[in-house]
């Protein structure tokens, strides 16, 4: 059973991250207003940070002024930049959670998924996590909401392919 607190006092997340055992940056999802020069900045330095850690380290650290909280599936990181007072253990469970939706909707979600379904990954992060907040964790509610996404756009597809006079 999830638990959830009230908004304003839940998880406040500054990034997600998700990328590979090479280091390469597979989506990106930032809560906060950054420059693209410290983006860049932050992404270089959580994989290296990330990467460098052995197996059986612990999935928390600290960096800067905030707590990463990082989880490897296959060979993907995730990887969340969390406030000081922020719950590590509740950010683990939303990294599971993100990767049960993936999973529930690609089927046993791998690498290439992500690459060539972006926009599918963006679309449920975003129908699960907004302005760094969880908004919904029912997987009944996200899948439902993916699939009326689905039929929006195989309507939309079906009326581009109709000749107009």
């Amino acid at each position: 059973m999830w638990i959830v607190p009230p908004r304003g006092q839940g998880q406040r997340m500054h990034f997600l991250l998700l990328f590979n055992r090479q280091g390469r940056l597979r989506l990106q999802k930032w809560f906060i207003p950054l420059s693209e020069h410290e983006k860049k900045k932050i992404i270089s330095e959580m994989t290296l940070t990330v990467l460098a850690r052995p197996l059986k380290a612990c999935s928390f650290l600290q960096w800067r002024n905030l707590k990463i909280v990082y989880r490897r599936y296959a060979s993907l990181f995730f990887c969340c930049g969390l406030e000081d007072q922020d719950n590590e253990l509740l950010t683990l469970e939303l990294l599971q959670r993100y990767v049960e939706l993936l999973d529930q909707y690609f089927g046993n979600v791998c690498e290439l998924d992500i690459i060539f379904n972006f926009e599918k990954a963006y679309f449920i992060l975003d129908e699960f996590i907004i302005g760094g907040e969880v908004q919904e964790t029912s997987k009944l509610c996200l899948a439902r909401s993916m699939e009326e996404a689905d039929a929006v756009q195989e309507t939309v597809d079906k009326n581009e392919n109709r000749p107009t006079y």
